[in-house]
């Protein structure tokens, strides 16, 4: 029996550990890590062999390819072992795409793609397609394979799962900006996380799309200088005449290929904003190329309620109101949150910093921030980029904390939004838990 190595028991871990041992392979999963309850039932329920606590390279020797979860960096000193080894490594979305037959949609970018994929998946599903939504959202790509029989999969996708893929092509791809985020992953190298991201297109063909947001200045430029091969679809606002793209027309979305020519209201959409605008011009045009009907994608936009821990409401409490963004893990998801701000705003913000530049912000800090909520272990940049911007500075080690002095500062018909700008695992477990953290807070006031 051929053996599979699994690098990594979290939810990547554990679906190509089930897809694998379905399609026959002898599996081991091994992790440097505890392995969490769940884990350790659902391996032994499928008989598959697993370590924590280590990585023992002697279990390795003789796989025939290593799957490598997408938190564990290449240069960790097991992956660097079996390259040496000349072991084939793997991300999950290319041992997983290897065996299933149904139509790939692929979307990535450094902000949007959560709530791009949500849409798209919600358009296709009011459509009546039979549809599965993976990746880095939800259940793993490779679990979802090995226990439905989807036609179609909607795949979040990020630039850590891109790594190490080889023939994962989706027939729709889908860039929805590039803007610095997990320098410290890419050696401080904004080009190779550019490059990291470009590789959904990668192993595409002719007969398959790209859908870009030719807004953005880098990743019309990258996109530009590659020599790809599937059909360019362009979308973004103001965008000059083209035989294939989508733009806005008089509030309405125009998706124009060589042969139509689709509008769509958007007068009715549930989300807001020039980004969200933005996310939903990406989705239709997604849906557009599957031939759905313009009704459909209009009445999916209008029905779309949008994703937690983006930009998401959660209480009004003596008319301030809170927001949870918690998603923001980066800069400029941050720029688009505050972009958004209509009144004076405490802004929560901070974490684990990978590699930020604040200067994009100061101008909407400067207009739009009445106070700043530190809440992580290390504050120093924060307070160097923002202490003679704003006239309030706190410093807090917990979201209890944080919530109790946002709310001390705060005053009716303002805001305090949580958009940390920075990852989450200093002070928890992920975004989903910092934002969870800040609800429950609010809650308690």
């Amino acid at each position: 029996m051929t053996k599979g190595i699994v690098l990594g028991a979290g939810e990547s871990g554990i679906g190509a550990a089930l897809l694998a041992k379905q399609r026959g392979y002898d599996v081991f999963v091994s992790d440097r890590n505890p392995l969490s309850q769940v884990a350790k039932d659902t391996f032994e329920m499928h008989q598959i062999s697993w370590e924590e606590m280590q990585h023992d390279f002697e279990q390795m020797k003789e796989a025939e390819w290593v799957m490598k979860s997408p938190g564990i960096p290449n240069d960790a000193p097991i992956v660097v072992q079996c390259e040496a080894a000349n072991i084939p490594i793997l991300s999950e979305l290319e041992f997983a795409c290897r065996y299933t037959s149904a139509l790939l949609i692929g979307i990535t970018g450094s902000n949007g793609k959560t709530t791009t994929t949500a849409m798209t998946y919600h358009i296709l599903k009011q459509a009546g397609l039979h549809v599965g939504l993976a990746g880095n959202i939800g259940t793993s790509f490779a679990r979802q394979i090995a226990e439905y029989d989807f036609d179609v999969f909607v795949l979040e996708v990020s630039s850590f799962q891109l790594d190490h893929i080889r023939r994962f092509a989706p027939h729709i791809a889908a860039i929805t900006n590039i803007t610095p985020d997990h320098l410290d992953r890419y050696g401080n190298d904004f080009g190779q996380y550019i490059q990291a991201k470009l590789k959904i297109a990668s192993a595409q063909r002719t007969t398959d799309f790209l859908v870009y947001n030719a807004n953005d200045p880098v990743l019309n430029k990258h996109i530009h200088a590659q020599s790809l091969l599937p059909t360019l679809h362009p979308f973004g606002i103001n965008l000059p005449d083209g035989e294939r793209q989508t733009t806005m027309i008089d509030n309405q979305i125009q998706i124009q290929t060589n042969k139509t020519n689709t509008m769509i209201a958007t007068n009715n959409m549930a989300l807001q904003g020039r980004h969200n605008l933005l996310n939903a011009m990406a989705a239709a045009t997604i849906a557009d190329l599957l031939k759905i009907s313009k009704s459909v994608i209009r009445d999916s936009l209008a029905t779309f309620q949008g994703v937690p821990h983006r930009l998401e409401p959660v209480l009004k409490i003596q008319k301030v109101q809170y927001i949870n963004d918690s998603k923001a893990t980066n800069v400029n998801a941050t720029f688009f949150a505050l972009e958004s701000m209509d009144k004076p705003t405490v802004w929560i913000a901070g974490g684990v910093d990978k590699g930020n530049d604040y200067n994009e912000l100061l101008p909407l800090v400067h207009e739009k921030v009445k106070a700043i909520v530190c809440l992580g272990e290390d504050n120093q940049k924060l307070f160097q980029s923002f202490e003679g911007v704003v006239d309030i500075m706190i410093e807090t080690q917990s979201m209890e904390e944080a919530v109790k002095i946002a709310a001390k500062i705060a005053t009716p018909n303002e805001n305090v939004l949580l958009s940390p700008a920075c990852a989450s695992f200093d002070l928890f477990e992920n975004y989903e838990d910092r934002g969870d953290q800040f609800k429950a807070a609010i809650r308690n006031l």
